[in-house]
């Protein structure tokens, strides 16, 4: 065989393993003698490329548990390294999740940077995790030494604190005992001594989320109830407030057994409002009160005469008290001017019904005018309380002329109601 022939068959086999994927069986017996030494040694470079193809792939996929190439391998020398280096670097990965926040990389380059800036990141993380930890940990201790004091100052309070799970009916709490867990469906002694209605808690289930209600006791005994809906200790419940009022429906009896009413509207008077405030004064008793005045009575009245004023007050009258229970004290202190006094401090449970009262208004028009009123709430905060009755009417006006002015003032503005 001549040499150009020889040379053309070495060249394509040469070209084949640098280029093509697959090599057709290459026979150096076929070569001339010269050239079968040359043919052999490329046999050699096509063993060590495939090797390299195979091992570069495998690493490409993230295999590190490939075998690494034969020592006589020198094409794969660096790739040798990087493998060894991946799994050098797989290791500290590990030990870094396992909170080994001292492992560093100095053989990578810019990863090296990259990796080494990670782990210093992530440790102040975490540092920071342990002290948010570490704070939450003494806010919940702060807490339950709070709610360890509450329920131990609740034990030490006059009415009842009943906490009642929805559905299944059980005490979950009663501040009238000690207890560990849940205190069952029964009443304690007291309890059953004094509330003769308590089957009537059990049994009340309500889809109103506030309700103030009055319940009878033995021995002509009067208690309040006020009873809403809440979460306690992660348990839909109910919770029930009773109040002993039988002194205070005693003095209002006794107010009321007097003649202290109004004439017009049969409502209480300003004397018999000012008779039973000192009592509640007196006896230092938390309540709520609201002063209430109409809009444009003086206008109706020399417009269309006094007996449409009177007629317009009867109506103001009447839509308030529907609204309300009638133990609780509803007062004309003057011409235009009226008192609601609720006993506990009740304001959110008034200003819910004062609003709907407002709102049942705009829906109202007697006559030839739009009736309307303005009102301020204020509460009397019983052994704190140092205001005297002057004061507290004086303050209640003050909210109630605050409050209208915020009402105008939105009204005035674009798109205001």
């Amino acid at each position: 065989m001549d040499t150009s022939k020889n040379c053309e068959m070495l060249f394509e086999y040469l070209r084949g393993i640098l280029y093509d994927s697959w090599i057709e069986h290459f026979d150096v017996g076929e070569l001339s003698e010269p050239y079968k030494d040359l043919g052999r040694g490329l046999q050699y470079l096509e063993n060590a490329v495939r090797e390299l193809v195979v091992y570069s792939a495998e690493l490409s996929k993230g295999n590190l548990s490939v075998e690494f190439p034969e020592e006589y391998n020198f094409l794969c020398e660096n790739l040798k390294n990087l493998h060894a280096n991946l799994n050098h670097l797989t290791w500290q990965a590990q030990q870094v999740t396992k909170g080994d926040y001292s492992q560093h990389v100095a053989f990578l380059g810019e990863f090296s940077t990259a990796f080494n800036e990670m782990t210093r990141q992530l440790q102040e993380r975490e540092e920071k995790l342990q002290e948010a930890a570490v704070k939450a940990e003494r806010r919940a201790e702060m807490i339950e030494g709070y709610n360890e004091l509450l329920v131990e100052m609740l034990s030490k309070r006059k009415e009842w604190l009943l906490v009642v799970d929805r559905d299944t009916k059980e005490i979950i709490y009663c501040n009238k005992r000690k207890q560990v867990g849940s205190v069952g469906t029964s009443f304690c002694k007291t309890c059953k001594r004094r509330l003769s209605f308590q089957p009537e808690l059990l049994k009340w289930d309500s889809s109103e989320q506030y309700k103030v209600w009055e319940m009878n006791g033995e021995l002509d005994t009067v208690y309040r109830v006020t009873s809403f809906q809440m979460e306690w200790k992660d348990r839909s419940s109910y919770v029930h407030v009773v109040v002993d009022i039988t002194d205070e429906k005693q003095n209002v009896r006794n107010l009321t057994n007097k003649e202290n009413r109004d004439p017009l509207t049969g409502i209480k008077n300003r004397s018999f409002f000012e008779e039973y405030m000192d009592i509640v004064l007196g006896e230092e008793l938390d309540a709520t009160l609201c002063y209430l005045k109409l809009d444009g009575l003086e206008y109706v009245n020399e417009t269309f005469g006094h007996q449409t004023g009177d007629s317009y007050i009867q109506n103001v009258v009447e839509i308030v008290r529907k609204n309300f229970r009638g133990g609780d004290t509803f007062a004309r202190i003057g011409g235009d001017e009226f008192c609601v006094v609720l006993t506990g401090n009740m304001s959110e449970l008034m200003n819910r019904k004062l609003a709907e009262i407002r709102r049942e208004f705009k829906e109202e028009f007697y006559g030839r005018y739009q009736c309307g009123f303005r009102y301020g709430i204020l509460d009397v905060m019983g052994k704190d309380n140092d205001m005297s009755l002057e004061e507290i009417l004086r303050n209640a006006e003050e909210i109630m002329n605050e409050q209208f002015k915020k009402e105008s003032e939105r009204v005035s503005e674009p798109g205001g109601v």
